[in-house]
């Protein structure tokens, strides 16, 4: 089983939004070396989710972590990710999707972030 990891974001115009969740992606990569990590966005930026699930698919992926980074699970989680992940699963039969809740709706996450608002006092 080849398994490959990625971060999906939202996308926005301004390219420059792109840059923490590139850091994101270098820092998740280098704690896993093996697997291949990258990122897919929603809208607005390339690539998006469907066109890098079948670059994984044409490399040989067979097992794929899609990690939302969100800070909650609103529309575009709830509607949007799992119609585009039925598609996915359609397009890709051999390949196992599975899809992680929001990024920031883990404990761990929201205790760094409580950490970082109480350093700013």
């Amino acid at each position: 089983m080849t398994r490959a990891l990625i971060l999906f974001a939202h996308g926005a115009r301004a390219a420059t939004w792109a840059a923490p969740f590139e850091r994101l992606r270098e820092l998740t990569q280098a704690r896993v070396p093996e697997v291949p990590v990258s990122l897919a966005f929603l809208e607005l930026m390339e690539p998006r989710l469907p066109e890098r699930v079948a670059e994984l698919a044409a490399q040989g992926v067979t097992a794929l972590t899609v990690v939302p980074v969100f800070l909650g699970q609103g529309g575009h989680l709830l509607r949007d990710l799992p119609l585009i992940v039925e598609e996915l699963r359609r397009d890709h039969p051999a390949m196992r999707i599975t899809v992680s809740g929001a990024v920031g709706e883990d404990a761990s996450v929201l205790a760094a972030m409580t950490d970082f608002c109480v350093a700013q006092l």
